[in-house]
């Protein structure tokens, strides 16, 4: 069989695609639970009076602590396994989803105990979504060091970034089913239901993953074709390590290429973050949306990205098939994709002829965001040895979550200052600026930190 044959030629079996489903199941969980809180939150903020700063607060919390956790998170995947850490992992972050409907008694139990501490009091809705989103953020830190180590084990290198596409739009389809879902829900049962039905659901994928999942070597639906197929590349570093096997932090922040995957997840997933977490209120601030109203436009918008995701992940193999190295090919895919988010500087300017105009180009933006995260995330698998890429995956979670913390931040203040000076919409343009412009100031400080592609071979 010869590595640079179509895929579509190849006779092997496809066990590794149902593995590439349940990661895409998972990814859409994790999006939905983490979802629900952006779509209530006009009408939370109605019903809390919380400032522009109060939510930025609650989604920061979610972000530093996902950051943190992230770091911690890819350890624990590369010492348990790919199979226990993703059980782990959903049982967290269901339980911290459902939580979130009874945030309010909860914040005001331990509102008390601060108070009778004598600790600054934080409002009891702010304080109890705050630690609600934190339980949320430890869980779901665990998704994706676990998704990319279980596709560096089941995947050769010229189709992880299709498969990372993949699951990755699992991240697009519960964007698109949480504004379709969580309303109704709301509206029908209150909000409180729309955390618990939500939430539930990671328990209902779980006994799947219990059931269809295992180590490659392990896998008794997996044949032999399939197998050697997937430890097929050249000079690969793909061949499993057992669990527990241990590379330290300091020596993985040696390398270059670590430093590059960190400063391209710390530049851009605050972008996505913004979009996800910010979009309902952009909606109803500018344009006076309730949520009945956002349903269709959040849709379409995350329909959109779909594609960037699926497309994005197949980009490369464009430059692969003419020779290029898969790191080179990934690394030329993103640089084409990295332009696409300049259309957003054009939502606020345009914003006035309709707003679906900003709606299709935040879209683009977004789309771009998917393609470019499905060759990041594969860049490390591309570079790393597998056991070592679930905790290069979490250092670079990390950063990306410091990034989410500063653009959440940065967002609720300039949408404080300026909407008291009845000046949002500036507030708005200065942030669709800094998104616009994100990835490609990234892609030219990780070209400058690994100008060549370069596989590590002493860890």
């Amino acid at each position: 069989m010869k590595l640079n044959e179509p895929v579509s030629q190849q006779v092997v079996g496809k066990y590794r695609w149902t593995i590439c489903a349940l990661l895409f199941f998972a990814t859409t969980v994790n999006y939905l639970d983490r979802q629900v809180l952006s779509l209530l939150a006009p009408q939370l903020s109605k019903e809390f009076n919380w400032s522009n700063t109060d939510y930025a607060n609650i989604t920061a919390a979610f972000q530093f602590v996902y950051a943190v956790a992230m770091l911690f998170a890819g350890r624990v995947v590369d010492r348990i396994g790919t199979k226990k850490a993703y059980i782990l992992a959903i049982v967290i972050w269901s339980l911290g989803a459902i939580m979130h409907a009874y945030s309010v008694p909860m914040g005001s139990a331990v509102g008390s105990v601060m108070g009778a501490l004598g600790l600054a009091v934080v409002p009891a809705s702010i304080l109890g979504f705050m630690l609600s989103r934190a339980v949320l953020a430890v869980g779901e830190a665990g998704n994706f060091p676990a998704a990319i180590k279980a596709t560096a084990e089941y995947f050769p290198k010229k189709e992880r970034s299709f498969a990372t596409g993949i699951f990755n739009s699992g991240a697009n389809v519960g964007a698109i089913l949480a504004p379709l879902t969580v309303p109704w829900i709301a509206l029908t049962w209150g909000w409180q239901a729309a955390f618990i039905a939500i939430g539930a659901i990671g328990f209902v994928w779980m006994v799947a993953w219990q059931i269809l999942y295992d180590a490659p070597e392990k896998q008794k639906r997996l044949g032999a074709d399939e197998l050697a197929f997937i430890r097929s590349d050249t000079g690969s570093t793909a061949q499993a390590a057992p669990a527990g096997a241990k590379v330290p932090w300091f020596r993985l922040l040696a390398y270059r290429q670590t430093w590059a995957f960190a400063f391209g997840k710390f530049m851009t997933d605050g972008v996505w973050w913004f979009f996800l977490f910010w979009l309902p209120k952009y909606l109803s601030a500018q344009y006076g949306m309730g949520p009945a109203d956002i349903v269709i436009p959040l849709a379409v918008l995350y329909s959109m990205t779909m594609v960037g995701s699926i497309g994005g992940g197949y980009f490369p193999a464009y430059f692969m098939n003419r020779g290029q190295s898969p790191y080179d090919g990934r690394m030329k895919a993103m640089l084409v994709i990295a332009l696409f988010p300049l259309v957003v500087l054009l939502a606020q300017p345009l914003g006035g002829v309709s707003p679906w105009l900003p709606i299709l180009l935040i879209g683009v933006g977004a789309s771009a965001h998917q393609a470019w995260s499905a060759n990041l995330f594969t860049t490390v698998s591309d570079m790393f040895p597998q056991r070592s890429v679930a905790s290069v995956v979490g250092i670079g979670g990390m950063a990306g979550g410091i990034g989410g913390v500063v653009i959440s931040k940065l967002g609720g203040w300039l949408f404080d200052y300026y909407g008291a000076l009845s000046q949002i919409s500036t507030g708005y343009m200065i942030m669709f600026t800094i998104c616009a412009v994100a990835y490609l100031l990234a892609w030219g400080v990780m070209k400058t930190l690994v100008p060549r592609h370069k596989e590590i071979t002493d860890l």
